[in-house]
């Protein structure tokens, strides 16, 4: 079983930045896939980045170039910075865990906007 609870989101003007938190309780959380996801209203939920236990990293490519996803695995945490933040970024961002099955976290919500 894994716990997840995000945190950092939060109101930003278009340009800022943004750092996500996810916290994991449970057992051997550096074999977990961990990810961010988001959606916006209306919208289906999208992968944003994605970082394996060996280290390796996905991006959406919405994400290429202003995201970071990574992790600490012994904190058992996983971050996404967020630079240069736009309007259309404006969603709930959820945290994602997956071996074998899916975890997620409830959402923390990130509004851009000037």
């Amino acid at each position: 079983q894994m716990q997840l609870v995000e945190s950092g989101g939060g109101l930003v003007q278009p340009g800022g930045s943004l750092r996500l938190s996810c916290a994991a309780s449970g057992s051997f959380f550096s074999y977990y896939v961990m990810g961010w996801y988001r959606q916006a209203p209306g919208k289906q939920r999208e992968l944003v980045a994605e970082i394996t236990s060996g280290g390796s990293t996905n991006y959406a490519d919405s994400a290429k170039g202003r995201f970071t996803i990574s992790r600490d695995n012994a904190k058992n945490t996983v971050y996404l910075q967020m630079n240069n933040l736009k309007p259309e970024d404006t969603a709930v961002y959820y945290c994602n865990a997956y071996r074998a099955m899916d975890y997620w976290g409830k959402g923390t919500l990130v509004t851009v906007s000037s």
